[in-house]
């Protein structure tokens, strides 16, 4: 009795639980392709862009949403020859996302304490984290278009070190306005 009191109740709580398919911008490596994106402010062509795909999602929103950009991505291919097991940039060096939602906002940190860009990754790390800021932006503006109240949203880095202390700079904060 002991063990079939727990596993109902956790079978009631899923059940309750809404699945939604809704679209999450990811921060995509395009390497081993032939294609640079223009993204960087500076035109700076990158070999990385920030793309969107859909996801069955389930959880707090908006957190879920954000913390999704962090998932791990294989590219659907039709060429035998291009074998790349994940293209997530977040994934590939060791960024982890966390959202919280507080009375005056939604909280998301980047942290970057275990940041390590593989060789054959064509970036830098204050690039990194700025196509990951866009990722959370795009994704949000998504989720917000059809909200009735606003959302204020603060971007925070963390897990620095001395050589990545310069990435604090890009914290951002922004209003999101609702429809």
């Amino acid at each position: 009795m002991r063990i079939l009191l727990p596993w109902l109740a956790a079978a009631v709580i899923a059940q309750a639980t809404t699945l939604s398919v809704v679209p999450i911008h990811e921060p995509i490596s395009m390497r081993a392709t032939d294609v640079d994106d223009l993204l960087d402010e500076s035109e700076e062509a990158l070999q990385a862009t920030v793309m969107p795909r859909p996801m069955a999602l389930s959880g707090a929103f908006p957190e879920t949403l954000v913390e999704a950009i962090a998932t791990p991505h294989q590219l659907p291919t039709n060429d035998p020859h291009y074998v790349v097991e994940e293209v997530n940039l977040l994934i590939l060096c060791h960024v982890k996302v966390a959202a919280e939602m507080k009375d005056d906002g939604l909280y998301v940190t980047l942290d970057v304490g275990g940041l390590e860009i593989p060789e054959d990754v064509d970036l830098t790390s204050r690039q990194l984290v700025r196509l990951a800021m866009l990722a959370v932006r795009r994704t949000l503006e998504d989720y917000q278009r059809p909200q009735t109240e606003s959302l204020k949203v603060r971007l925070l880095v963390a897990g620095t070190s001395l050589e990545t202390e310069s990435l604090k700079d890009l914290a951002t904060e922004y209003v999101l306005k609702g429809s």
